[in-house]
């Protein structure tokens, strides 16, 4: 047989198994919407398309698709790599010209109601309706969240609209409706004086699992000037004394703040000398520089601890410092201790030596809500503040016992309202609290969207539906708030559940999702979300630690800018609160006018996805080997 037509009869053969693969692979997707049919049912015009899609998107991803995709992609074919939107469609394509080379038969045009453009249409009307039209230059929305100083400084709030935010969010498990309010008047000055449209976000708080209260420490201020290499003050501190019962706001040039009877200072000019004996002992004297008010700045030169009820003195006249706050108490946590989570704040404490048996007794501090404690077990790994310390769950009794297995070497501090993560654990929590319900009726009235924290179910999803239904705000847009395992696990059915009513978006809660999965699976993790938001049509936020440097210090960090930039592939970006965070919104407005023109979403290799397959129960034998995330 010659060359040629041994090469032509090889060619055949494989356009004949690949248009046979892809066969079957159509037919397994039109099987899943009869499989599905029950979340189908309610669906009708864009929403029943949407789901249709990601219901072939599951399946098509519940198969590890990349020797079939090197074999497409050899012979110039599409590999199905960016297919996430458009499943059926880019499929019955590749189908058509497989048909074409394999039999020479034309066939028939894609029927599926979805194509690239259509899907991309349907996103942008989605997340314009979630977030208002895009500005100009950009398609990414950016989200920032309002610091407390947003209720009271409008200057702030102004600059933030003025330079690009898109969306400002208010988290409702901190300040309170007196805060709120003033922080949404300033938002809609803002927009007026500006022309800027902003959507306002209200998160709920949903159930707080944290550490307790710890007994308060000794009342005391530290002073401390700048000192030299040789431990000699380079610059005094500045303290500021100010009238007891009556205490004016320290300006931040101070370095502590004193309270004092008011007649004791009213007798004080400056240039006075006052000196008073610290914490050890020492004696310490401060001059006085300059009257504000009935306050006054004096300089210290030397380190001082002062106590609650030092007697600092004027001449012959004395006077006592009033109340101190103290530094907040903590426990002081190494890898090795041992820690006990009490149900009683009562019992809280340091780890201490037994007087009568001499026994030395692990630190322990409260675990809110305490019913928590009854679902967990031993070998359950706990996570606190952020995943700043870590442990495991070695006893369970009427008090739980955990063993510290990760922090640094020098100790880690634990302090109080810390937020607590056990991604072994099923909490025995409502997703949408009491607290969360009487809420909703003040963000119906002042929000555009709202914030689902801690949702893990379809249940959810559909219970914060009716519940929005009965005060009336339907009209409010849902952001699912992505921040556990199990979250992440019944993504596919929360989308499924959420296109059946109004504007629905999905938040990357990064930090979360980060300490519950680990952090080496976290980009792994958020990588599979896009693929799933985008397969459903919904608009996703990027949210964590975005430009975290550049917030909080003022300068960026490299690797920052490159996950700002990888930000793009969102249809929304959220910055969280800090010093220079007008800086940073700047700054992101510019990275995505400038990655706009490279990149939209992203390219991919289906690789078997471990939530597709749990969603459609498919098992794939080819996976098995390379395992599946």
């Amino acid at each position: 047989m010659s060359p040629g037509p041994a090469r032509s009869n090889d060619r055949s053969e494989e356009f004949g198994d690949l248009f046979e693969r892809l066969l079957e692979l159509h037919a397994a997707l039109a099987l899943s919407e009869t499989r599905h049919s029950e979340p189908l049912g309610p669906l009708a015009g864009d929403a029943h398309d949407s789901a249709r899609n990601l219901l072939h998107y599951l399946t098509l991803r519940s198969y590890d698709m990349r020797e079939l995709q090197e074999r497409l992609t050899r012979h110039g074919l599409s590999s199905l790599g960016r297919a996430e939107s458009h499943v059926l469609w880019n499929l019955e394509s590749v189908l058509g010209v497989l048909r074409r080379l394999h039999t020479r038969d034309a066939g028939r045009e894609p029927r599926a109601a979805i194509s690239p453009g259509s899907a991309l249409q349907l996103l942008e009307r989605r997340t314009d309706a979630l977030f208002g039209p895009p500005p100009e230059g950009r398609s990414v929305r950016i989200m920032v969240t309002m610091p407390p100083k947003a209720a009271t400084e409008y200057d702030i709030v102004r600059d933030l609209v003025a330079a690009g935010a898109d969306c400002m969010r208010i988290n409702c498990a901190h300040d309170g409706e007196d805060a709120w309010r003033a922080m949404i008047g300033n938002l809609d000055r803002a927009k007026q004086e500006t022309g800027r449209a902003c959507r306002l976000l209200m998160d709920l708080p949903g159930p707080r699992v944290r550490t307790g209260p710890l007994p308060a420490g000794p009342e005391v201020e530290k002073i401390s000037p700048r000192l030299d290499a040789l431990g000699r003050a380079r610059r005094a501190a500045r303290v500021w004394l100010t009238p007891d019962g009556e205490a004016e706001t320290p300006p931040s040039a101070a370095r502590g703040t004193l309270p004092l009877p008011a007649a004791f200072l009213e007798g004080i000019d400056v240039g006075d000398l006052l000196t008073f004996r610290d914490a050890s002992g020492a004696r310490r004297r401060m001059a006085v520089v300059e009257r504000v008010g009935a306050s006054l700045w004096a300089e210290l030169r030397r380190p001082a601890y002062v106590l609650a009820g030092t007697a600092i003195a004027h001449g012959r006249r004395t006077a006592q410092v009033g109340s101190l706050p103290g530094p907040a108490p903590y426990l002081l946590l190494h890898p090795g201790d041992l820690l006990v989570l009490t149900r009683d704040a009562r019992d809280a404490g340091r780890a201490r030596t037994n007087a009568e048996t001499g026994e030395r007794e692990p630190a322990r501090i409260a675990f809110l809500p305490a019913e928590v404690l009854d679902t967990v077990a031993a070998g359950d790994r706990i996570w606190f503040d952020d995943g700043k310390l870590g442990g495991v769950i070695r006893d369970v009794g009427h008090d739980v016992t955990v063993e510290i297995t990760s922090g640094r070497a020098k100790g880690e501090k634990l302090k109080a309202e810390k937020g607590i993560n056990l991604p072994d654990t099923d909490l025995a929590l409502p997703s949408l609290t009491a607290e969360d319900i009487s809420l909703l009726p003040f963000i119906a009235e002042h929000a555009d969207l709202v914030g689902y924290s801690f949702v893990r179910t379809a249940d959810d999803v559909r219970r914060l539906r009716e519940e929005l239904a009965r005060v009336n705000a339907q009209h409010l847009g849902v952001i699912l708030k992505i921040e556990t395992v199990r979250s992440f696990e019944q993504l596919p059915a929360m989308l499924l559940e959420g296109l059946a009513g109004g504007p629905l978006g999905v938040m990357i809660a990064r930090g979360d999702l980060a300490v519950e999965g680990g952090f080496v699976r976290m980009a792994e993790v958020q990588e599979e979300i896009l693929w799933l938001t985008e397969a459903a049509h919904v608009p996703a936020v990027w949210a964590t630690q975005v430009m975290e440097s550049l917030v909080k210090k003022g300068r960026p960090s490299r690797a920052e800018i490159t996950d700002a930039a990888m930000g793009e592939r969102a249809e929304c970006v959220m910055l969280n609160k800090g010093l220079h965070i007008v800086d940073a919104v700047h700054a992101l407005v510019s990275i995505f006018a400038r990655m706009g023109g490279h990149q939209h979403k992203k390219n991919a290799r289906l690789r078997r996805l471990g939530v597709a397959a749990g969603f459609t129960g498919i098992e794939d034998p080819a996976a098995e080997a390379d395992g599946d995330s």
